[in-house]
Formats: structure tokens, C-alpha cells, sequence
């Protein structure tokens, strides 16, 4: 009796040594699902997200609408996937935490002004671990947002900011 409780109790505690981490993994993602969701993360990096059609199919695989920046030119939110062609796939956890708090993008260039990095300077380090873990568990989509452009010379549909 005492040997079959040892080998019970010593499987539960591996059971729950190997679930632990994988538990945690995905309470981040939920948390960075939810904190995508509510700010609207989608909206600038979904294809039609900004027409109010979102393609969901491609769910922060970038837009293929710019939004026009006076004197600025025409800016384009870019995949969020995974994908190491067209998204942030071959950037590092570290580098896509830099560009969402400061605003750096890993070749040193600074986003546009339309990407709220200073107010989401503010997030938490769970937030933030959260914002990267989601869109990095989710679906690749290979799908190449327009380069930023001169407005004058652009002729992909405008959100004028």
C-alpha cells in the first residue's frame, strides 16, 4: 500500500513538474491575446483591418492600407507573424521588446509615429512577454506589407491619420 502511494504521488509530481512550464506558456499567450485584442493590434496589422473588413485569415499579417502622415509620407502596419520572410521571425524576443517599448526597430530605424511605443513603454514585463508570446504562437501568414512610400506617389488605399 505505502509503495503504491510512493509511485503515485511521485508520478503526480512529475506530471506536474513537466505540465508547469507549458501551463505557464500558455497563460501568457492568453494574456497576450487579450492585450492584443483590446489594443487593437489588429486594426493597422490585418489585411482590411482598417476598412473594417479584417481578413482573419491573415490575422497580423500586415495591411495592405497606408496611412497618410502629412509631410511624412505613407506608413504601412507590417506581418506580426512568425513568418521569417515577411514577419518578425527572424527577429529575437529581445528586439521585437525594444521595438514595441522604444520604438527601435533591430536595424536601428524608428517606427512610425502611428505605433503607440510610448504609451506601451508603460507595460508591465508579463504584458510584454505576453504581446510577443501571442503573435509568435499564432499563424504564419506570408504576407509582405507595401514599403513605406512618398504619399504624392502612391496609389494603395490611404487611412488619412
Amino acid at each position: 500500500m505505502a509503495t503504491a502511494r510512493s509511485r503515485l504521488l511521485a508520478a503526480t509530481t512529475m506530471v506536474i513538474a513537466l505540465a508547469g512550464p507549458a501551463l505557464a506558456e500558455d497563460a501568457r499567450i492568453e494574456l497576450g491575446k487579450y492585450l492584443v485584442t483590446i489594443s487593437g493590434c489588429s486594426d493597422c496589422h490585418t489585411p482590411g483591418g482598417l476598412l473594417g473588413q479584417p481578413d482573419m485569415a491573415r490575422y497580423l499579417g500586415g495591411s495592405d492600407v497606408g496611412f497618410a502622415i502629412p509631410g511624412d509620407g505613407v506608413y504601412y502596419g507590417p506581418n506580426l507573424t512568425p513568418d521569417k520572410e515577411t514577419g518578425l521571425g527572424a527577429w529575437t524576443d529581445q528586439q521585437i521588446v525594444a521595438a514595441i517599448r522604444t520604438g527601435k526597430r533591430p536595424d536601428g530605424r524608428t517606427l512610425s509615429g502611428v505605433m503607440p511605443y510610448p504609451a506601451l513603454s508603460h507595460l508591465t514585463e508579463e504584458d510584454v512577454e505576453g504581446i510577443v508570446a501571442y503573435p509568435a504562437a499564432s499563424r504564419r501568414s506570408r504576407t509582405r506589407s507595401p514599403a513605406r512610400s512618398d504619399r504624392r506617389t502612391s496609389r494603395a488605399p490611404l487611412c488619412r491619420w
